[in-house]
């Protein structure tokens, strides 16, 4: 039970952050936060992925270029140019690579504007402290599963963050619905996206970048929004003046009629 729980917890808590921090903040700024807001949920963020922390200006710059460059030979992590999913993201992870260690020739206009915390990032992203976590994963394993089986969920654990990107990278650039035509391949894979908290309506996110709710239709739900609207609510985050307002279209209200 408690590696069932411990498991579904770290899964849940590794994606919000990734959807919160990551993606809709450090990449898109949807809303702002003050700086001990941002510190907190920098720390937070690390805290959650443990082995497979992503330095989040890192991720920012990876993520504005697929938006620029969505399924097109320049994109950093396009389904349309690998046979699987391994080899798309053993690739994204050499641009990582290059780009957090200054060798990757990057467009200006994909700098900036992203949280930045050098230490945390240097330990975070470190080998020396992702083994750290890893083997702390292990330690718990060790305590607490009760069959052997269950150790080979320790995998999943220790590639958290790279996991649920691949996830929404491949499945939603090749599997589900689409509301808006694009020129890209993005789809909405899950109505209701509990797996990865919203991220799986590419579709929706595509057409309407800077809106921080991923569902348009009224069936689809974004559970990471939700949270949002609590936090905007309580006054710890404010949403962008630049922020926009998914919203149907007329060819798709038709459909739904």
């Amino acid at each position: 039970m408690e590696i069932a729980i411990v498991l579904i917890a770290h899964s849940t808590l590794s994606v919000f952050f990734q959807t919160f921090f990551l993606h809709r903040y450090a990449s898109h700024r949807m809303f702002t936060m003050s700086k001990p807001w941002e510190r907190i949920f920098h720390f937070l963020t690390y805290l959650t992925q443990g082995s497979s922390y992503l330095v989040p200006w890192v991720y920012a710059i990876l993520h504005r270029m697929h938006h620029a460059y969505s399924d097109t030979p320049k994109d950093p992590h396009s389904p349309r140019y690998y046979s699987n999913v391994v080899r798309m993201m053993l690739d994204t992870a050499h641009r990582y690579d290059a780009i957090y260690e200054g060798k990757a020739d990057v467009e200006p206009r994909f700098l900036g504007g992203y949280p930045e915390w050098p230490t945390l990032d240097r330990i975070g992203n470190a080998w020396i402290g992702r083994l750290a976590w890893g083997t702390g994963y292990v330690l718990f394993y060790v305590a607490f599963a009760s069959h052997w089986w269950q150790f080979l969920f320790l995998p999943l654990h220790w590639t958290m963050g790279p996991l649920h990107g691949a996830i929404v990278n491949w499945c939603g650039h090749r599997y589900g619905y689409r509301n808006f035509d694009s020129d890209d391949d993005s789809r909405n894979t899950l109505a209701l996206d509990l797996v990865t908290l919203g991220e799986l309506f590419q579709n929706n996110h595509h057409k309407y970048a800077m809106s921080p709710n991923f569902a348009v239709r009224w069936f689809e739900i974004d559970p990471a929004y939700q949270v949002i609207r609590v936090l905007a609510w309580v006054g710890i985050i404010r949403m962008s003046d630049k922020v926009q307002v998914a919203r149907l279209e007329p060819e798709v209200a038709r459909a739904e009629g």
